[in-house]
């Protein structure tokens, strides 16, 4: 079975999360997960993770240390998601390449549908000992 490697960010700006849609068409569409996609064969996860906040949101962003690392087998593939804490330096999110996007705090974070492989990353955001809203 494939695995889908995958660079995910974790935006946060005053005490709110970035959270994207995925267009209706999509694998696990209209469901909303952290910013990001696939990294392809010759890219560095925090290269393409930079790229596809690029083409999806129109930002350029700094991508920082290692949030959480998810394994997850769909009947299709399985994938890795790499998740980044990054901060916007440049621009202001468009959903250019999602359905939407919204800021969120994470009591409507609980609330969102969110695909397998990116609940585990919302879990360790409400468990998180330390401040994960902080910037």
């Amino acid at each position: 079975m494939e695995t889908v490697i995958v660079a995910a960010g974790l935006i946060i700006e005053e005490r709110k999360i970035l959270v994207t849609q995925r267009k209706e068409d999509a694998h696990q569409g209209l469901l909303w997960e952290f910013p990001g996609g696939k990294v392809m064969e010759t890219e560095e996860p925090r290269q393409a993770l930079k790229r596809e906040l690029r083409e999806e949101l129109g930002i350029e962003a700094e991508v920082g240390a290692m949030f959480e690392v998810v394994f997850h087998t769909y009947p299709e593939f399985s994938v890795l998601l790499l998740v980044y804490r990054c901060r916007i330096r440049k621009g202001v999110p468009q959903p250019l390449a999602c359905r939407a996007l919204q800021w969120v705090d994470l009591r409507d974070l609980e609330q969102l549908p969110m695909p397998p492989a990116d609940t585990p990353v919302r879990s360790s955001l409400l468990l998180s000992k330390e401040e994960p809203l902080a910037p």
